[in-house]
């Protein structure tokens, strides 16, 4: 059930203000300077001015830490895997609570090709005769109900008996490395440590180096946590490029070129530092450069292979049971890759069903505007719990729904419509927010002012906003009115200024959330903000 309304005052305000309620504030003011976007000055502007001041303290005065505690809570009380029975009920949840709070609300659904996990195993035979089963899940076990680690959409196989060899990050400048040192990495299983690149580049890379599996590790504070992940390429379901994969709708078949080329050629799996690092350190080969060696986890350069140690690598990907059919088909694409006795072979095969993805919004009409729209998303789908990706900032959007429900019991409206989003299967690929920008690509493009991200809202210290040029103004000027919760009787901008003599916006050049449909797609400017500059994995995985 949602979590009802509550306009009781929270005196924590007034004091040190933690980072989510810092974001609420700074998401509430850059929304409200969309609405004066290049609007004329008159005197009805400044009499709005005097109500936009008003309404300020109003949404001040409905702040209260519990609300988004529970919130949270109850969003990351089970994994929500896009396409699974629990991802239907955490979208339940977010509809149930806009409509109990008198929004205007409605679920649009797309089918999508999914993958999911069935079967993987690792084993590592030693130069000294020893050989050992690796874990491939987190210590202690969270329960049948989380995946196992995995890459979605990496192809099913098997390598037995390939020489283990270390490409860094699997950059082009790391294999160009590796030939001046005589290394050769055909035929082995490609060890990385997790980049900037994306994880299908990575392992593309691989295959076109001859590689015949990438095992790839996430560096982080906890040497035990696993990182999942997609690796294929592009955005939104590969069945339908460029167009929303509504019910009913055309869609390609998986043995078109075009799918089959978003997709690796040679299969992938993502371990824990811990497993990479008992590999690591049995490498004989010549040795590289320190900095491909993290200084921090305490891996002194040492060889890089290939070998001697050998792998054994099992991997295959099928679909789980989900509900009925009449509420969610489970999919999933088979693309066997099988590398047995350097016997290599490629096909297709299995099943092939379409998962229903849902994403849920709720719309606040604009008075003056109603056609000119302000959007602000997050996704709800997670690989596990979720509590910081992307369930603070699920949690965050929930709570301006709240903030502004109770508003507008007060008379307030927005000059222009307000739209909150909630986005299903991002991790996959930003599927739910790329299908519905494909589905609304000429109105998106010119009726949306501006989109504001918000994925994980708070992972930690030190404020990160990523914009589009012209939105730079804006961000400054309301970080100027915005207290630090990191540094008291400071605003964002005293801090920013005092640490880097600048505030530095980033511009957002990836394809890494919500924002990137809309931004390359429809070429709509653009906002994405969190606090925490670093992810730690622990809190991936964790319930809130």
């Amino acid at each position: 059930m949602a979590q009802p309304l509550s306009s009781k005052p929270n005196a924590t305000i007034f004091g040190s203000v933690p980072p989510h309620w810092t974001l609420l504030f700074l998401l509430f003011l850059c929304t409200l300077g969309f609405y004066t976007l290049h609007l004329p000055i008159s005197a009805a502007a400044f009499s709005n001015v005097g109500n936009a001041l008003r309404f300020h303290k109003i949404y001040l005065s409905f702040a209260t830490n519990s609300t988004v505690s529970a919130y949270l809570r109850a969003l990351t009380l089970h994994p929500h895997l896009a396409g699974t029975q629990p991802a239907l009920q955490t979208a339940r949840y977010v509809q149930s609570h806009f409509a109990d709070l008198g929004l205007r609300t409605h679920t649009v659904e797309y089918r999508a090709l999914l993958s999911y996990p069935l079967h993987a195993s690792l084993s590592a035979h030693f130069s000294d005769g020893s050989a050992r089963k690796l874990p491939l899940v987190e210590p202690g076990g969270a329960g049948e109900e989380v995946v196992r680690p995995y890459h979605a959409y990496s192809p099913s196989g098997a390598v037995a008996g390939a020489q283990a060899v270390y490409v860094n990050m699997g950059r082009e400048e790391d294999y160009l490395a590796l030939r001046r040192a005589g290394v050769d990495v055909k035929g082995c299983v490609a060890m990385v440590r997790r980049g900037e690149e994306s994880r299908g580049g990575v392992v593309a890379r691989a295959a076109r180096e001859g590689a015949v599996a990438v095992l790839m590790y996430t560096e982080g504070e906890m040497v035990s946590g696993v990182e999942r992940g997609t690796v294929m390429k592009g955005l939104g379901d590969p069945l339908t490029p460029g167009w929303g994969g509504v019910e009913g709708g055309e869609a390609l078949n998986l043995e078109d070129s075009q799918i089959f080329d978003r997709f690796p050629k040679i299969p992938s799996m993502p371990i824990s530092p811990e497993v990479a690092y008992s590999i690591l350190r049995s490498l004989g080969g010549p040795q590289m450069s320190h900095h491909w060696w993290s200084d921090a986890l305490g891996l002194k350069p040492i060889g890089v292979g290939p070998g001697p140690t050998v792998l054994n690598f099992t991997y295959r990907m099928v679909a789980v049971n989900g509900p009925s059919d009449d509420e969610i088909l489970i999919s999933y694409c088979v693309l066997h890759y099988t590398l047995l006795n350097s016997a290599d072979s490629l096909n297709q095969g299995g099943e092939k069903k379409m998962a229903t993805i849902r994403n849920v919004f709720a719309v606040i009409r604009g008075s003056k505007e109603p056609d000119r729209f302000v959007l602000l998303g997050n996704h709800r789908d997670a690989w596990t719990y979720g509590a910081v990706d992307p369930n603070s900032g699920t949690a965050v959007l929930l709570d301006i729904a709240r903030r502004y429900a109770l508003m507008m019991r007060q008379g307030w409206q927005p000059r222009r419509t307000i739209v909150l989003c909630s986005w299903d299967a991002e991790e996959f690929g930003m599927i739910g927010s790329t299908e519905w920008v494909e589905q609304n690509l000429l109105n998106v493009g010119s009726k949306v002012v501006a989109y504001l991200n918000v994925d994980c809202a708070v992972q930690g210290p030190g404020f990160f906003a990523g914009a589009t040029p012209q939105l730079d103004n804006l961000i400054i000027e309301v970080a100027k009115k915005v207290k630090d919760p990191d540094s008291v009787g400071m605003t964002i901008y005293d801090n920013c200024m005092i640490t880097n003599k600048v505030i530095n916006i980033q511009r957002l050049s990836g394809v890494d959330s919500d924002f990137a449909p809309f931004l390359q797609h429809a070429g709509v400017p653009s906002v994405d903000l969190y606090y925490g500059r670093g992810k730690d994995d622990a809190f991936f995985l964790t319930k809130g």
